[in-house]
């Protein structure tokens, strides 16, 4: 998994501040940044996080690009609405040899492993087969109808990857551009970022935790699953282990856990 942060707002803790401050003060447009020091922003985004009021924290967002992730990690992300996803495609792209994601439980035990990639080998066989029966299919009536042959194999191409995907297993590797305001970090760090969570997600939660704690320090110290800030949210299907997830995501102050 490769998690890198390409984008985000400029100042983002500043610009935040500068919202709360209109929210609570007699101050207008033009004068809204004046005297927003680093100590005067910190103590608007304690305000804010002490009141439980988050929409200021919407104005700032954070681009991510993500690769080598499964295909079930997507449909995890997907469930978190208030994003904007740029996913590969598998009707523009073909994904013959297609890379894939190993289950670390799966990866421990040997003969799981050969099980597991005799059966990736097989999806890419069958994939391959699929494909190639279908372009030939495809390109022999675009042809019929009058296209030329380069033109019928590219339409024929895109037309059998569109068909061919559906025996790709949910271990296909795919690559992702995702874009989340701070307010939707905070939620998503919550959930995926819990004992609780699918391994695979929650690795990446915690990549992108670090990652914006180094550029937003102030707006994300308190960030990471429910028990670092109060209480386990998970009821009976708590892990027991607040204190050590506790441990694990404490802000260290200098952008990164200990």
């Amino acid at each position: 998994m490769e998690v890198k942060l390409i984008a985000y707002t400029p100042d983002a803790d500043k610009i935040v501040a500068a919202a709360a401050k209109l929210c609570y003060s007699k101050s207008d447009i033009p004068t809204l940044m004046d005297g927003l020091t680093p100590e005067k922003t910190e103590d608007f985004l304690n305000m804010l996080s002490d009141l439980g009021h988050e929409s200021p924290v919407e104005h700032a967002t954070f681009t991510f690009g993500i690769e080598g992730v499964s295909r079930a990690l997507l449909a995890q992300l997907t469930r978190h609405r208030i994003a904007s996803f740029s996913v590969q495609s598998q009707r523009y792209v073909s994904k013959l040899d297609f890379d894939y994601v190993i289950p670390p439980e799966i990866e421990a035990i040997p003969e799981a492993k050969a099980e597991f990639i005799k059966a990736m080998e097989e999806d890419a066989e069958h994939y391959e087969n699929l494909r190639r029966m279908l372009i030939e299919s495809h390109k022999a009536r675009l042809v019929s109808e009058g296209k030329d042959e380069k033109s019928a194999l590219k339409a024929a191409e895109k037309l059998a990857n569109e068909d061919a995907r559906f025996v790709l297993p949910n271990a296909c590797d795919t690559k992702i551009i995702m874009t989340m305001n701070v307010r939707s970090l905070y939620n998503f760090f919550s959930l995926r970022c819990c004992n609780r969570a699918q391994w695979e997600i929650r690795e990446l939660a915690t990549k992108m935790l670090a990652l914006v704690r180094e550029v937003a320090p102030n707006l994300f110290k308190n960030a990471g699953p429910s028990c670092v800030s109060g209480a386990c949210s998970e009821g009976a299907y708590t892990c027991g282990k607040a204190a050590e997830v506790r441990r694990k995501f404490k802000f260290s102050g200098s952008g990164t856990n200990e």
